[in-house]
Formats: structure tokens, sequence, C-alpha cells
């Protein structure tokens, strides 16, 4: 039976903690639910041809599944869903009617779904399904496989490599798989492994032949080398070699000569700048730079092939955008333009075009405006809305994020997110919330199912919340990222000290009703302030963090390899420093209630962490809170266990911050 879809979708306490039901009774726990349920839509793509739509969307188990609609007919042709709580963790259109899948499932005692390295492909009606590589694949090749190009013009191919990951260091194999029954021809080996605790990123010319990749070396403390051949007959020659966060070239893709390699490159800039490299003449070119922060490039496809590139975007003031003239695709270019500026303020992307680009799948949104899907019919000159991603969200009142600068003592720039409840931005209380990572990572507003969510739930109920990319943080250039190595908690902390006190001194927030919240590396941080600056805070939340710098040497899954490491021994403190900069060591200097939160199967961060800082606590007889969750690793999945952690976040702070609604 065929089924109709419109294309328009409407759709424990331990210490002296104690809570009054008064506070309890001012949570607006439907705000928290709409906020912690998972995106209705993730993903929605056109066919080559323009005939089919196919979207992943969540049901009300959870379970993602795989729905094929026939565009002209507004009928659904198939649905597709695993065995049981499998789920689909990611499509794409192979041709005209066949499709191939990635997917995921529970595994073990962990409640995300983790990916199983198999691929499935199947022809749009449901029909010719097959498993082409994995554990249960037909072909009984067991190795983990992944798609490094899809090939236009053989539709009943893809290219892929495959590796044998229990391995110590893995060759990548690469094949040429028919996607009707996964038999695969060899198109050779790769000459960089896959070491464990890195990847080896593989890239193609127009034609699917494989001629760059790159990839790092932990036996030489993680060097990572580009490496190129002219054509698939020609040796293989070393392009770049660089030390880890040292100036280098990072590959994306070929362009339509078959030569030119656009890439992101700090060999010119400090910041990441847009640039080419062609491997016959090896010229280095920059095409676009920004003084303060990190280029992405805006490219443009014909044929399901990358033709040339049309500009670049990025975060600095807001969300903006840079188009290049002279393009050989003035119209398509002008497209994109116009809904940049449709769209203003927000992230614009295409996830898909049909093989004339006549008809393109765009997705837009930001930290204020969750994902909507539309499709453009660039002949009629027409915007269709196909779906929204929360359309629960339509009805809640967004507190709105916004980038803000302030300066660092030392006189460096720090970019911040800032989130503030509807109304006077006046003696507000406050909540400092540092991201994980540290490195490389930042905060954005261009998506809100970041960490702005916390963000946004905390300003829902009337708090200030600051999210500084302290040095350290991606985006902001080389030397910035690399300023915060072994200074994790000084400098680092330092520049959110000083984005607090640019609110308090701006009269935005109450400098008597201030917290710390943080997850990971935030986790960590929120600890480090209120050691490193024990009168400023009135409590803090450590939520899957780091506590002790000398077990990230001995647990999780960080020091299972040599790459990992090489990392913790080129990032973290040493010697007496890092007694210094361990919350674990310095617990006599906390003077503020802790609220510890941990999920019991993190392998990142994992428990003993928590249970070593409550230990410390427990010596002192130090007021704290305790929750921890089953089934959960590096932060939360399960809505439900979302809701209960905000809920008692928010009345931790309001206890402690002397906050009344």
């Amino acid at each position: 039976m065929k089924v109709r879809l419109m294309l328009v979708v409407i759709t424990t306490l331990l210490g002296s903690l104690t809570f009054t039901s008064a506070a309890q009774a001012k949570i607006n726990t439907p705000l928290l639910e709409a906020y912690a349920k998972h995106s209705q839509y993730l993903d929605i793509k056109i066919s080559p041809n323009g005939t089919y739509l196919a979207s992943t969307s969540r049901g009300e188990d959870g379970v993602v599944f795989l729905t094929v609609l026939n565009i002209k007919d507004q009928e659904v042709v198939s649905i597709t869903r695993g065995k049981g709580k499998e789920t689909v963790a990611s499509f794409d259109w192979l041709n005209d009617e066949r499709l191939i899948l990635g997917m995921a499932r529970e595994v073990g005692s962990f409640e995300q779904p983790l990916p199983t390295g198999e691929l499935f492909a199947m022809d749009a009606d449901g029909e010719n399904s097959v498993i082409l590589s994995g554990w249960r694949a037909e072909s009984g090749d067991r190795r983990f496989s992944q798609i490094i190009d899809i090939l236009p013009d053989e539709p009943d191919a893809v290219l892929v490599y495959s590796t044998d990951l229990t391995a110590k260091e893995p060759f990548l194999d690469i094949y040429r798989m028919k996607v009707s029954n996964g038999r695969k021809a060899s198109e050779g080996r790769a000459p960089l492994r896959a070491y464990a605790g890195s990847n080896v990123n593989v890239y193609t010319d127009t034609k699917g032949n494989v001629l760059a990749m790159i990839g790092a070396n932990p036996n030489e403390d993680n060097k990572q080398t580009m490496m190129v051949r002219k054509d698939t007959d020609s040796e293989w020659e070393v392009a770049f070699e660089s030390e880890p966060y040292t100036p280098s070239f990072t590959p994306l893709v070929f362009l339509s000569d078959d030569k030119t390699i656009v890439g992101l490159s700090t060999l010119e800039t400090d910041t990441w700048s847009l640039a080419t490299y062609n491997i016959d003449t090896k010229k280095h070119e920059v095409l676009a730079s920004h003084p303060k922060v990190d280029l992405s490039p805006i490219l443009h496809s014909e044929n399901g092939k990358i033709k040339e590139i049309f500009g670049a975007s990025y975060e600095y003031k807001g969300i903006e955008t840079m188009f290049f003239g002279g393009v050989k695709s003035e119209a398509e270019q002008r497209v994109l333009a116009s809904l940049a500026n449709t769209f203003k303020g927000q992230d614009v992307s295409a996830t898909s075009a049909t093989r004339d680009n006549s008809k393109m799948i765009i997705r837009v949104g930001n930290a204020n405006n969750p994902n909507v899907y539309y499709m453009f019919d660039a002949e009629a000159r027409k915007l269709v809305k196909l779906a929204e991603s929360k359309p629960w969200l339509d009805d809640v009142e967004i507190p709105e994020s916004k980038l803000i600068t302030y300066t660092a003592r030392d006189g460096l720039e720090i970019s911040a997110v800032l989130t503030l409840p509807k109304g006077e931005a006046k003696d507000l209380p406050f909540v400092l919330l540092p991201h994980g990572g540290p490195h490389g990572i930042s905060d954005s507003i261009a998506n809100i199912d970041s960490s702005v969510r916390d963000a946004k739930v905390l300003a829902a109920h009337g708090y200030a919340v600051l999210q500084p990319n302290f040095r350290g943080s991606g985006g902001y250039g080389l030397p910035f990222l690399t300023s915060g190595f072994r200074n994790w908690g000084t400098t680092m902390i330092d520049d959110m000290t000083d984005g607090t006190m640019y609110l308090v001194d701006k009269g935005i927030v109450d400098k008597d009703r201030m917290c710390v919240y943080g997850a990971s590396y935030g986790g960590y941080a929120a600890l480090q302030n209120v050691i490193r600056e024990p009168d400023l805070y009135q409590c803090t939340i450590g939520f899957v963090g780091v506590y002790d710098l000398d077990m990230m040497f001995e647990k999780g899954d960080i020091p299972q390899n040599d790459a990992g490491i090489n990392y913790l021994n080129q990032v973290l403190p040493k010697g007496e420093n890092r007694d210094f900069q361990s919350p674990i060591k310095n617990t006599d200097k906390i003077k503020v209630p802790v609220f510890i939160v941990q999920g019991e199967e993190d392998v990142r961060v994992p428990k003993e962490h928590a249970f070593a800082l409550r230990e410390k606590l427990e010596a002192r007889n130090h007021p704290y809170q305790w929750m921890m969750k089953s089934g959960e690793g590096h932060g939360f999945y399960k809505p439900e266990n979302n809701v209960e952690l905000w809920q008692e976040m928010i009345k931790f702070l309001d206890k402690h911050t002397n906050t009344t609604r």
C-alpha cells in the first residue's frame, strides 16, 4: 500500500544539599523535553535524475529509518528500517535508482547507536537489497570498508577502501565495488597505513582515480604526510610533511582539471586559508584568507563532481560568506549568493543536487533557528519547504545566541557565544560554559544541536550564559590554537575569567550569582575555574570531566594507542605544572559546592575520574551532588536523562545563586 506524504511536513543527593518544592515547580519541564528531543529529520537528498527524495527520520521509538518519496506523485515508494533497534546512520544515492546505506546499532550497554562498518545497498523501491560489506556481507569479506567516492559514470560501482582493524598497522586496500552484489576489483594498496588512533583520507579525481591521500604516523610523533601521484601509472610522491600543529596543507577535493586540489592551508597564513595545490607544477596558491578566523570553501558541483570554487564562508561577527569573481558557472553562483542573502545570518548548505543542478536540496539553520530543508527549483526559481528538523520548537520562544568579542588580560581578542534570556540584560544570574576538546574545538552559532543547546535551556530559566572560545580553541588560526598547549589550567582559564569579568563590568551579570558548568575538558575547566578563582563563583558543575591529568595516560581510549599518547605529551602540562593544573591535586582550594555528573560507560573520560574527585571531596567533608547514568557514555544520549540532568542543574544553580523565577 502506498502512503501519501506532503512535501511540507507539519508535524541522589549527598552532603547538605536540599531543594524546595517551590524551586522545583518553577522549572519548565515541557521546555526541557522539547530541547532534549532528537531531531525528527536528519537528512534529505534528491536522486540524480530528480525523481525521488530520500530522507532519514526518527520514529517515536527513537530508531532512524529511511523513506523514499516519488516527487511527482508525492507518494512514499519505500520505508527501510534495520532489524530491532538497528538504525540508518548515513545514506547516499549511487545512481538514479539505487542507494547505499551505513548502519548503526546499540552495542553492549551503550544507549547511543554506534556505526557497524556495514554497507547496505538497495533500489529506491526497497527491492534488490544486499549487504555489501561487514560481518553479515554476502561477499564473505568481513573487513571494515568505507566509501571513498561515488562514481556517476559507473552506475553499478563505488570506490571503497577496506582494512583489517585488528591488525597493528593495517594497510588500506582500495577496490571498485559492484553495488549490485558487493564484488570487488582491486585498485591497489595505499602507501600510507591506517595506524590505530589516526585516519588516512583518500582523494580521487573526477574519474574516480585515487591521486592523493593524507595520514599521520604515530611512530614519528604523529607527523602528517600528504602523498600525490600524477596518474594511476605514476609513482607516489611526498607533497607535504608536517609535524602536528605546524603549518600544513589539508586537501579537500580535486577540481575538474584533475590536477588542482582545493584545500585548507596555513603554509602562508596564520589562519586556515582557502588554497590550491597543483600535483603537476607543485604550486601552492592562497585564494582567500581572513586575518582573524578560519575559512571553509563554497564549492560547485556538476554531474556529482566538484567543478570549481565559488567562495568561502566563516564565523566572525556572525555567519558570513564571500563569493569570488570570474567563475565559469555564474548563474549557479548567483543562486547560492541569493540564498545566502535570503537567509542572512544562517548556515546555508546544499545537501544534494540533481545531475544537471536543476534542483537542489538546501539546509538552512543556525543556533537560533533549527534546521529547515528546502527544495530549490532553478528553472521555476521556486523554493519549496520540505521539512523541519525540530517542528516542536516552532512555538518555543528561543533565547537568542550571538557572537561577541572581548579582550583578554594580555591583549588577545577572544570570541564567545553569549546567550541571554528575554528581557533586560542587567544583573542576571550567570553560568560560564566552556566547551570540551579543548584543542581544535570551538563554540559556534551555526547549529542549535551543539553545546549551545545547554545555553538555551539555562537562558530560558533566566541565566546569562557565556561560551568563550579561549586560546587553544579551533577556528582562529594555528598560533591561537597552539597557544593553549600545556596551559589547560592557567592562561586558558584566565581567558574564561576575563570573559566573566567583561560581563560583570558591562552590568549584564550579577557578580554575586555566578557558577561554572562544562563537559569533558569543559568539566575540567569547571573545577579548575573555582580552584584558580576560589572567590569568584558560587558553585560548579563538572559533566564527564577530566579531573586527574595523570590518569589521562592510564585510563580511557586516548592512551590505548601511540597516536593518543603523542597527543597528550604535546598538549598537557608536564612535571610540577601538571600537578598545579590538575583539579584532583588541588581540591583544598575549592570553596563552593560541586555537582559531579558522569556516564557510566564513558570510554573517553572514564568514571574513575568522577570517583576520584568524589573521594577527595568526601575526605574533606565538602558538599557535593552526584549523578551517574548507566548506558551513557561521553555525554547523555537519552532525552529523559538530559531532562533529568537539566532539572537537577537548574535546582542546583538556583540554590547557590539565590535565584527565584
